[in-house]
């Protein structure tokens, strides 16, 4: 019973704290990541992690990317495709670099330096999209090559950190780079010819059961099933189910699953997700680093904003909305988490920086929705 309890603090606080954020004129995502922190560790304590909190938190974020899919505009996504690989390619060079420069000029060693570097080109936009589905602009051009950029984004760094792991020693495990390459290709031919010809097929199969919402529950079963499958092959969970619900958005299910989907998860899972990403927090000695977290984080925020920016505009968006994807592209969220558990488990992240670049990573996740907030909204005035 004592997760029940967690249950109910964590549903009604996040609601709660998401109501009082948009009445003072920010995203309602920033009071759900805020209350996570205060519950967490870090303040409270009144909420810990554990293997089911976990459990929900993940079912969260995979339910988030695929209301994501369902909600994006594929004949926008394909026109935009250019770029969103320039917005990923330059926005992973300048902070890969940039991370890399802090590491040398605190001290360092080379290898933390270049794991700092491939760390901070991570960009997550589970939280952005939460921000854009607010802002209702997931169907613009800019949101659209914001996920883009993600999707691309992902693949780069996962490569990025295969390279790092095995050229400057990662633990036992040598790390094959050819085999990673080829898992991204399966990945990819796997996803596409399943979403195109396969999944119709079953979701029209499962229209005819005479069963309660047969539909929604094949298309959720999907959803997980391909989230592990992209795991098995070295890809975020979340990239599976976004192309997933994308697939989905072209088919004649897509409202159904949609109303279906989006009350389960909002009201359910995706609370603890947010919570999650504040559970992480801790200040234990935090102070005797506060110059590094200091320069990490405006690095952290300037590099991507910077590099978002450049990518957009010099594939023809004007400066507000390249201001607008580079906001986008801010956050890194759960995939720097993982990255950086990734790198102490491995010896890139000395246990000395690991707390703070946590915290870094959590301060970039609550930046990205005021920006995101800023930049659109002058937009849709303009």
């Amino acid at each position: 019973m004592e997760f029940i309890v967690t249950m109910v603090l964590v549903l009604i606080s996040t609601k709660i704290c998401g109501h009082i954020s948009v009445r003072l004129g920010q995203p309602a995502v920033l009071g759900k990541l805020l209350i996570g922190i205060v519950l967490g560790p870090a303040v409270l304590s009144w909420v810990n992690t554990s293997d089911i909190f976990q459990e929900f938190s993940m079912i969260g974020v995979l339910l988030l990317m695929f209301l994501a899919g369902l909600e994006t505009d594929t004949k926008q996504l394909k026109e935009n495709f250019k770029p969103a690989v320039a917005v990923a390619v330059i926005g992973i060079i300048i902070p890969l670099f940039s991370a890399f420069l802090v590491g040398e000029a605190f001290g360092l060693d080379f290898e933390h330096s270049v794991f700092l570097g491939v760390l901070f080109s991570a960009t997550s936009v589970s939280i952005t999209v939460q921000v854009l589905k607010e802002l209702s602009v997931m169907k613009t051009k800019e949101a659209s090559t914001i996920l883009g950029a993600a999707v691309v984004d992902d693949i780069l760094v996962v490569i990025l950190l295969a390279f790092a792991m095995s050229f400057l020693g990662g633990g036992d495990e040598v790390v094959s780079i050819p085999m990673v390459l080829v898992k991204k290709v399966i990945f990819f031919v796997s996803i596409y010819v399943f979403g195109k010809y396969i999944l119709p097929f079953l979701l029209k199969t499962a229209s005819k059961f005479k069963v309660t919402v047969p539909v929604t529950t094949m298309a959720v079963a999907i959803c997980f099933a391909v989230a592990y499958f992209s795991e098995m092959l070295g890809m975020a969970g979340i990239i599976g189910t976004f192309f997933i619900g994308l697939f989905i958005s072209d088919t004649e299910y897509k409202d159904e699953i949609e109303h279906t989907v989006d009350p389960i998860a909002n009201a359910i899972f995706v609370p603890f997700f947010y919570v999650g990403v504040g559970l992480n927090v801790s200040f234990n000695g935090v102070m005797n680093q506060l110059p590094f977290l200091i320069v990490c984080t405006l690095v952290a925020v300037l590099s991507k904003l910077i590099g978002g920016f450049i990518g957009a505009k010099a594939t023809g968006f004007d400066k507000l909305s390249s201001l607008s994807i580079g906001a986008g592209m801010i956050s890194r969220g759960e995939v720097a988490l993982i990255l950086a558990t990734t790198g102490l488990a491995s010896g890139l992240l000395s246990e000395e920086y690991y707390t703070t670049v946590i915290i870094s990573v959590i301060l970039t996740t609550l930046i990205a929705p005021p920006l995101l907030k800023y930049y659109f909204g002058k937009l849709k005035t303009n």
